[in-house]
C-alpha cells in the first residue's frame, strides 16, 4: 500500500479530489520542539518522532476508510525545563495556543473534518497549551495525541513510565527507528544510565533540567537503545493516534456512526 500523502506535496486539484471522494478527510499535525536531547540525539527529536508516528498511523486510517493527510509539522514549543543548554528555543505558552487553533481553524474551514495534533514533547506547560489549542472546535473535530494521557502510558516502555526517559532508551530507541543516521551512537554507548525522574521532578516543583542533575540534558539509558524497540514503540504512538482520531470522528458524526462513515461536519 502506498504511504499516506504528505498534504503539502499534494495539488489543489489532488486535495479537492480528496475533499470530495466521500471519506472523512483527516490532517494529522505533528507538534514538536527544538530542545536539547543529550549530547547524541538532535534538537528536533521529539518533531521527528511525531512525523515517524503519524505515517504509520496515516496507513492504518487509509486501510480504515479514513482520507489521513500527514500535514506540515510544527517544529517549535515551549521548552523552558531546558534552559540555559544551547538549543533550546522556547515559545510562549499562549502564542503557541494561538497558533495551533487557528491551524485548525483553517483545516476544518477548508473541509477537513478532523485534525490530530500529534505530541511528543512532554513538557507539560507545552502539552496544555496543545490540548488549549481544540478545547473550543466544535465536538470531535479536533483532537491531541500525546502518551502523557495516562490511558497511553501505560502502553508504552518501562522506562517511559518511570519517567526517566528525556533522551534514554526511550527516545533514543525512537530516533533509531525514525532517523537511524542522526543518532550519534557511539555518544550514546558512552553515556552512563540516569534515574532521574523528570515525573517526580515536576510532581515536586522543580522546573529546569539543571536543577535535577540533568547536566547533558538527557536521563534514562541511551545505551540500552535499539532499532527494534524504537519500531515497536512507534507502532504503539501510531495506535494511540488511530485511536484518538476515530473516537473523535465518532463524536462529531454521531453515536449511530462508523469511524469511517459520514460527515463530520
Amino acid at each position: 500500500m502506498q504511504p499516506a500523502p504528505r498534504l503539502a506535496e499534494l495539488t489543489t486539484a489532488e486535495l479537492a479530489a480528496l475533499l470530495s471522494g466521500g471519506a472523512p478527510c483527516v490532517a494529522l499535525v505533528p507538534v514538536g520542539s527544538v530542545e536539547p536531547h543529550g549530547p547524541h540525539l538532535p534538537l528536533g527529536t521529539d518533531t521527528l518522532i511525531g512525523e515517524a508516528a503519524a505515517e504509520r498511523a496515516g496507513l492504518r486510517l487509509w486501510e480504515r476508510g479514513v482520507a489521513a493527510l500527514l500535514a506540515p509539522p510544527v517544529g517549535y514549543g515551549v521548552t523552558d525545563f531546558a534552559a540555559g543548554f544551547a538549543g533550546a528555543i522556547s515559545i510562549p505558552a499562549p502564542a503557541l495556543t494561538a497558533f495551533l487553533r487557528a491551524v485548525a481553524e483553517a483545516y476544518l474551514s477548508a473541509g477537513l473534518a478532523h485534525v490530530c495534533f500529534i505530541n511528543n514533547h512532554l513538557e507539560p506547560e507545552h502539552d496544555r497549551a496543545v490540548r488549549a489549542s481544540v478545547s473550543d472546535l466544535p465536538p470531535g473535530r479536533g483532537s491531541v495525541a500525546c502518551p502523557l494521557a495516562r490511558r497511553w502510558a501505560r502502553t508504552l516502555s518501562a522506562e517511559f513510565r518511570s519517567g526517566a526517559c528525556h533522551a534514554g532508551r526511550y527516545e533514543t530507541s525512537l530516533v533509531l527507528a525514525a532517523a537511524p543516521a542522526l543518532v550519534r551512537r557511539d555518544i550514546a554507548l558512552g553515556l552512563p544510565d540516569l534515574e532521574v525522574s523528570l515525573s517526580e521532578g515536576i510532581k515536586a516543583g522543580v522546573k529546569r533540567f539543571s536543577d535535577l542533575g540533568m547536566d547533558a540534558a538527557y536521563t534514562g539509558a541511551p545505551r540500552a537503545a535499539s532499532e527494534d524497540e524504537g519500531l515497536a514503540l512507534l507502532d504503539l504512538l501510531a495506535a494511540m493516534i488511530v485511536t484518538e482520531v476515530e473516537e473523535g470522528l465518532s463524536r462529531a458524526a454521531g453515536p449511530d456512526s462508523a469511524p469511517g462513515q459520514g460527515s463530520s461536519a
